[in-house]
């Protein structure tokens, strides 16, 4: 909340319903009429239903509902051309309203990969990225390499055929993406820039 005030917005929290009702999509157009852009936080491990799969062993907490009611409204805020930023977990939810998959603990999956869940303070950034180019992000960061922090376990395997890889770690993980569509802003990073 305090970052997006220090960014000029006006933070507005969007109350999670449970049950069925928070997906509705009367529920998700009123909630998207009352903002203008939406941000989706960090938080626990993405339901590996909601990408096709069958949990791992090492699958962490996850919260269905909070998943539904979250893909739900970032179909909803898409398909209305609605500006998007995903941060963390919110860059997962990105990726799978997307059609693509996640991998479900990329220590496990993923061999050489770094240590993406720091014990570092959150302001301490622990691993590189190189940013393509070309990307909106590396034009809003007028860099095309910077050190995040990283707070995962979970991470992009596939970024779906809405997005397309804008930054990876030199391990290969995939920690930024962005929507095909320039005219949109839809972005999602896998670090904490707020923090």
């Amino acid at each position: 909340v305090r970052a997006v005030v220090e960014a000029g917005g006006v933070p507005v929290i969007l109350p999670f319903i449970p049950g069925e009702t928070a997906a509705s999509e009367v529920v998700v157009s009123e909630l998207l009429a009352g903002i203008s852009g939406l941000l989706l936080s960090g938080g626990d491990d993405l339901d590996p239903f909601d990408f096709h799969e069958q949990p791992r062993l090492e699958l962490g907490e996850i919260h269905p509902e909070r998943g539904v009611f979250e893909l739900s409204l970032t179909k909803g805020a898409q398909s209305r051309g609605m500006p998007v930023l995903g941060i963390c977990r919110g860059c997962q939810v990105l990726c799978v309203a997307g059609g693509g998959a996640l991998y479900q603990d990329i220590n496990s999956q993923v061999p050489g990969v770094l240590k993406h869940q720091q014990k570092a303070p959150r302001w301490d950034p622990t691993h590189d990225v190189r940013l393509e180019g070309s990307s909106v992000l590396a034009k809003i960061l007028g860099v095309s390499e910077l050190r995040v922090n990283s707070y995962h376990h979970q991470a992009i395997r596939e970024a779906g055929p809405d997005f397309r890889v804008v930054a990876r770690a030199p391990d290969g993980i995939i920690v930024a993406i962005e929507g095909q569509n320039h005219e949109n802003f839809v972005l999602g990073v896998q670090w904490h820039p707020e923090g």
